[in-house]
């Protein structure tokens, strides 16, 4: 059966066989190694989606909420533009109006919060410590879309969205102990000593 123009993929089969041997293809069909940096980049993107998956199958605040879902569907058109080798035109491409999105995200939950006035330790509610791991996941994926596109065409936004994302994540993090009225764990220097 034909598939349908709104359905963006049908899989009928999980398993091909196709990377027993330690290489996978590309958007574009090539095939290159499991251990391509590319590969590692969008494995990235999808571990940092998981991670968000997590924090959405708890309790998050609604507003919270409602931007994770649509993060989540973003971080699949940043793998597949990780997935298609970036000279190849007319592919889903990470655009400057996502990473403007995502400034704006950043402005409107960093409206309400305190002023910082120390450094943020990961917790409070299960939300913000979710977070927090996807912020830490995120920036991994960043630095490991830096390593593809120093030995690939990359499309130089990816990395730009996914340094973004991490700043989002943050006040996101900050955001769901405060809608939840949690304390926020703040770092005193020193005090263990």
């Amino acid at each position: 059966m034909a598939r349908a123009s709104e359905e963006p993929v049908r899989l009928t089969r999980i398993y091909t066989r196709g990377g027993d041997a330690g290489e996978t293809s590309l958007g574009d069909g090539s095939r290159v190694s499991k251990l391509d940096t590319r590969i590692a980049a969008y494995g990235g993107t999808d571990e940092l989606n998981s991670l968000l998956g997590v924090v959405l199958a708890g309790d998050c605040p609604v507003t919270v909420r409602e931007t994770l879902g649509r993060i989540q569907n973003e971080l699949f058109d940043v793998g597949a533009d990780l997935c298609v080798p970036f000279p190849v035109e007319g592919r889903l491409r990470v655009t400057q109006e996502m990473i403007d999105r995502l400034e704006t995200l950043c402005d409107s939950f960093n409206e309400s919060l305190p002023e910082l006035l120390s450094f943020v330790l990961p917790g409070g509610t299960a939300a913000a410590a979710g977070l927090h791991v996807s912020r830490t996941s995120c920036r991994r994926a960043e630095r490991e879309a830096l390593v593809a596109a120093s030995e690939h065409d990359v499309n130089p936004l990816v990395a730009v969205y996914l340094n973004r994302l991490s700043d989002l994540l943050f006040i996101l993090a900050r955001a769901a102990n405060a809608l939840a009225g949690a304390e926020e764990p703040l770092w005193k220097p020193g005090a263990t000593r």
